[in-house]
């Protein structure tokens, strides 16, 4: 056979992949493609892409987005402005009084829990981190022990 150029090559494997039969498709591959499909139309439109979500939903949150993002602006020039820090809180705390009630409950509740664990014995604490790594631990076992009696190959 004789040495091909480049051009007389390509046209070679052009006919001949053009004379190879057509493949049918999978006969279950329809049902595979619907499925997915549907799959992808029963997500939540939170877990989707921005692009998704209802017109409405992305108004409102973008003006609270633009709502914290000037409240922290705000407190910041307040702050550069020379102000001290009971004013620039107070700048911000104007804006955002919802966001300021919602931090002092979550400062509360952090307390309180503090308060909880503090009044635990040491003991009770370790004794109960070691469990937890134990029972993390035998997760892990059976898991793989599990996985490779089911997926064991033969």
């Amino acid at each position: 056979m004789k040495p091909m150029n480049e051009k007389e090559l390509e046209q070679f494997i052009h006919t001949q992949l053009r004379a190879l039969p057509l493949r049918r498709a999978p006969r279950t591959l329809e049902n595979r493609v619907l499925a997915a499909i549907e799959q992808r139309a029963a997500i939540a439109w939170w877990h989707k892409s921005w692009n998704f979500w209802p017109t409405p939903v992305r108004a409102i949150f973008a003006a609270l987005m633009t709502l914290l993002a000037g409240s922290v602006m705000a407190g910041a020039y307040a702050l550069t402005a020379g102000a001290d820090t009971s004013a620039a809180l107070a700048a911000v705390g104007d804006k955002l009084s919802v966001v300021v009630k919602l931090y002092h409950a979550a400062a509360w509740v952090a307390d309180y829990v503090s308060f909880l664990i503090g009044s635990i014995p040491p003991l009770w604490l370790y004794g109960g981190l070691a469990f937890a790594a134990i029972m993390y631990a035998a997760l892990f076992g059976l898991g793989a022990a599990a996985y490779r009696t089911l997926y064991r190959s033969n």
